[in-house]
């Protein structure tokens, strides 16, 4: 009898084959004449070459749709299986598509804005995203991270802030170094969550393939074969910022967000975002993109809040 062995790459047992391993076994009813054993990541099959060797083709377009959408079911693996080459339904506005998130959910740019910031990601290796607070910029560099990470075209996601909101008062926190920034990382986490099964990304967090670490740590490093978010970055002074961007290796994207409305520097220290900008702002190769008020994404009522925040002080 022959033996075919596949292995899971880059996709968590538990999310792939379903509670109580309910999609292996609709799979399995589709090969009766094969013996189907899966342990782990590692999945062997048993039985006549030929069947074998349709069994292999089918089951890596079904990992290949699990990669792309994060979810199979019984319907993907009927389609998958039985309808062959034509088995990929081509999905709405598929091109404009970021990624697909947790559940197969859909993530891409909201409004004008956003998907400018997704063509100027594409043309420049270096993008500032500048705007305030719920207009999406975290979100949307932290989806074509994974986008890129999932094409392949980089080979991990490296996310980082300054913790200017810790101060001094770091060291009065209980717990380790990580256990004291992971507060001020959550946005960053929360993100990832949105678009990465959660055993798959405490996978990549493990290996180093996504690290999210404060913008200190990044000193000395040269971040090559990484997309490389920093966050918040109105928080940076001159030379933090300057080590930063100097941090830009080979085959690197970098991306800098931030609100110059939002700085929690002290007055007399100048935010290495608002210089970066000036200084920057005629480099080939730097995109920048301006978001407003009209690209906020979350609750109605965050816009109103802005624009009532606007007028007082304007009236200032």
């Amino acid at each position: 009898m022959n033996e075919r062995i596949i292995e899971l790459v880059d996709i968590a047992p538990k999310e792939f084959w379903g509670a109580q391993d309910a999609h292996l076994e609709t799979i399995k009813k589709y090969y009766p004449k094969l013996k189907i054993v899966a342990r782990g990541t590692t999945i062997k099959a048993f039985g006549e070459p030929e069947v074998l060797d349709e069994f292999e083709n089918r089951f890596n377009r079904l990992m290949q749709h699990f990669n792309r959408y994060n979810r199979i079911d019984d319907n993907v693996i009927e389609r998958v299986i039985e309808g062959g080459s034509q088995d990929e339904q081509r999905m709405p506005d598929h091109d404009k598509i970021l990624v697909h998130g947790v559940g197969g959910k859909m993530i891409k740019a909201m409004t004008p804005n956003q998907q400018l910031l997704v063509d100027t990601l594409h043309k420049n290796d270096m993008v500032f995203a500048v705007g305030p607070a719920g207009t999406g910029k975290t979100y949307t560099g932290v989806a074509m991270a994974v986008k890129a990470l999932k094409e392949k075209s980089v080979k991990r996601i490296i996310l980082t802030r300054p913790a200017v909101e810790a101060g001094e008062n770091l060291g009065f926190l209980p717990g380790d170094m990580k256990e004291k920034l992971d507060p001020y990382m959550q946005p960053l986490y929360d993100a990832l969550r949105d678009m990465i099964p959660a055993q798959s990304l405490e996978d990549y967090l493990l290996k180093g393939i996504i690290q999210i670490a404060p913008l200190a740590f990044m000193r000395g490093r040269t971040l090559d074969n990484a997309f490389v978010i920093l966050d918040e970055a109105q928080n940076t002074t001159h030379s933090q910022m300057k080590m930063f961007l100097t941090r830009m290796g080979k085959n690197a994207k970098f991306m800098i967000t931030g609100d110059p409305g939002q700085v929690d520097l002290p007055r007399s220290a100048m935010s290495g975002l608002k210089e970066a900008l000036l200084i920057l702002k005629n480099v080939e190769g730097i995109g920048i993109i301006y978001l407003d008020d009209k690209d906020i994404v979350r609750h109605r009522l965050v816009k109103k809040v802005i624009d009532a925040y606007k007028k007082i002080e304007n009236q200032g």
